[in-house]
């Protein structure tokens, strides 16, 4: 066992462990967030996002600036790239265009995270289904998906505008469990930003909050109230693998 791997059984909860429902061993499926945890999409969205500044006579911004910025959205993006709050008149413009510059080239740089794809063929090796919530709305996330060859391998797929609310609410998550057959209390829901946390808590599922995402160093995931943390994500095999 690697030392990330004992430090993160060292901290396990007890199976039983809950706050706001009562999640249940073992888990019979895994719900992961799409972007900053089961695919990094920053590099594609930084691109757009300098497309546009080139246009307006600025220097691109280096991939690490952007990062952070991911998690918050195109309009985030946009407050990253231009200094404009969500309000200013030129906010709007200034997405559209972002939004049709990505839309154009979605799936240049995009990859799983590096040891994400052996989680997945544990998981179905496992004959544990695993589904993608997501905030990202289905324009983007299902040509995102297909480009990436995870759309017939997931089990379900819960999209931003699938129903008329997203996370943090917990509708997405119990929507997921049900397409896949399964309650919320046996489920795991894997993301790494706090409204994937207090979606899949509210649902009645496992969270799981991963380190390696966007946004991590302005909003610490030891503060979300996760079941437990993931530095990379093969520690989530580690934590499935656990004793009760």
């Amino acid at each position: 066992m690697t030392e990330g791997a004992a430090n993160l059984s060292a901290g396990l909860p007890a199976a039983t462990a809950s706050n706001d429902a009562t999640p249940i061993w073992p888990i019979r499926a895994v719900l992961f967030d799409l972007d900053g945890t089961l695919v990094d999409t920053a590099p594609d969205l930084g691109a757009a996002l300098n497309v546009l500044r080139r246009r307006a006579g600025l220097a691109e911004l280096p991939i690490e600036r952007i990062r952070p910025w991911v998690s918050h959205g195109g309009l985030g993006l946009i407050r990253a790239g231009f200094g404009l709050q969500d309000n200013a008149p030129e906010a709007q413009p200034l997405l559209d265009e972002l939004l049709s510059e990505y839309a154009a080239a979605i799936c240049v740089h995009t990859r799983l995270f590096p040891g994400m794809d052996a989680v997945l063929d544990q998981l179905e090796a496992r004959q544990l289904p695993w589904g993608i919530v997501t905030n990202k709305i289905t324009h983007f996330a299902t040509p995102l998906l297909d480009q990436l060859g995870l759309t017939q391998r997931a089990g379900c797929v819960v999209c931003g505008d699938t129903l008329p609310v997203g996370k943090p609410d917990p509708a997405p998550v119990r929507l997921a469990c049900e397409r896949l057959g399964i309650a919320p209390a046996a489920c795991v829901l894997v993301g790494d930003d706090r409204r994937d946390i207090e979606a899949a808590r509210a649902a009645g599922a496992w969270s799981l909050a991963v380190t390696y995402g966007y946004g991590v160093e302005t909003d610490p995931p030891a503060s979300w109230a996760a079941h437990n943390l993931l530095h990379t994500p093969t520690d989530l095999l580690h934590w499935l693998d656990r004793a009760p």
